[in-house]
């Protein structure tokens, strides 16, 4: 069994926490939170040991792996006392919000050469894996277009909004990492254009809550994001590729796919009214499961420090875009 340490008690933390408690080759040994109650809470669930610090887990108990979903900017300080002690890193997106952070985070872990993976989590999602092995198999032929859509059903509160590093990375940031492995590609250029619509306080928290972004590969494939705070139908994730050969699409997800159609109406199912936690629970259960793959066989994790650099650089060219009005190279 594999002794895993939880370094957060939030929202995430609690998704980590489930999939480790199921897990048949795991086990949650400790959680911890500088709010001591919030992990005493989280332990009273799923087990384990709540601490304050890493250093008072360390001097009680023994792990193999860490999961890091604390606030982005615990983690440098995380991943470098964890990669010192020579255990295993899974870290929630995104590595940092500064690239020289980031850096400074894959230093460390090359230093002390522990498996290092980063949560972009919708790689591990049953439908886009299906449609990535049908695009690699060439179905579409010569890719020309991608187009995705993510729109969320409701704004966060507006204190996540103030720390979430702004709206490209924070929610774009997993339409660029989609983008890049769908295409085994990564962008030369790219322009953002985006508002605040739907919430002023977003806005006055010097966010934004609508943005599309074009990004023009290296191979010469353009590709389309756009992204919304507030989608009244639900949770909204499609991918459209198109091709000289033909075109892929994934759709929503809804109770089931019966329609029906007479001479005045055609209607279909609603959209199953759930967020990112429950449209991508599988997706978080089988990274978890990929990771704890790798740790066992020594094999590389499926995303990497690099994937969250390359994502992350990609976020800031296109907040840049956005603040200055202009197309980023990269």
């Amino acid at each position: 069994m594999l002794r895993f340490c939880l370094l957060g008690s939030g929202r995430m933390g609690y998704v980590y926490a489930k999939i480790i408690s199921e897990h048949p080759e795991a086990e949650l040994v400790a959680v911890i939170n500088p709010n001591l109650k919030s992990a005493i809470t989280l332990i009273e669930n799923y087990g384990g040991n709540a601490f304050k610090t890493l250093a008072e887990c360390r001097e009680s108990i023994e792990f193999d792996a860490a999961i890091i979903c604390s606030p982005t900017n615990t983690h440098l300080q995380l991943i470098s006392e964890v990669a010192k002690a020579g255990k295993a890193i899974f870290c929630e997106k995104p590595i940092d919000l500064s690239m020289e952070r980031l850096d400074q985070c894959i230093s460390v872990v090359e230093q002390y050469k522990v498996p290092f993976a980063v949560g972009f989590n919708r790689r591990f999602d049953p439908t886009n894996l299906a449609l990535r092995n049908r695009l690699m198999s060439g179905e579409v032929g010569n890719l020309n277009m991608l187009f995705l859509t993510s729109r969320d059903p409701s704004p966060p509160p507006i204190d996540y909004i103030k720390r979430s590093g702004g709206y490209f990375c924070d929610s774009t940031i997993h339409d660029i990492d989609l983008i890049c492995w769908l295409t085994n590609d990564a962008p030369i250029e790219v322009f953002s254009s985006a508002s605040c619509l739907i919430d002023d306080k977003i806005g006055a928290a010097g966010d934004v809550d609508t943005a599309m972004t074009i990004l023009k590969m290296k191979s010469g494939v353009l590709c389309h994001i756009n992204n919304s705070r507030k989608a009244v139908y639900g949770f909204d994730q499609r991918i459209e590729i198109f091709g000289s050969a033909g075109m892929l699409q994934t759709n929503n997800q809804r109770e089931t796919l019966l329609s029906y159609s007479n001479e005045k109406v055609t209607d279909a199912q609603p959209l199953l009214k759930h967020f990112f936690l429950e449209r991508y629970g599988q997706s978080f259960a089988l990274e978890v499961s990929d990771f704890i793959h790798c740790i066992k066989t020594g094999s590389n994790p499926a995303v990497n420090q690099w994937d969250g650099r390359r994502a992350l650089e990609i976020a800031l060219a296109c907040e840049l875009s956005h603040r200055e009005g202009r197309i980023v190279k990269l």
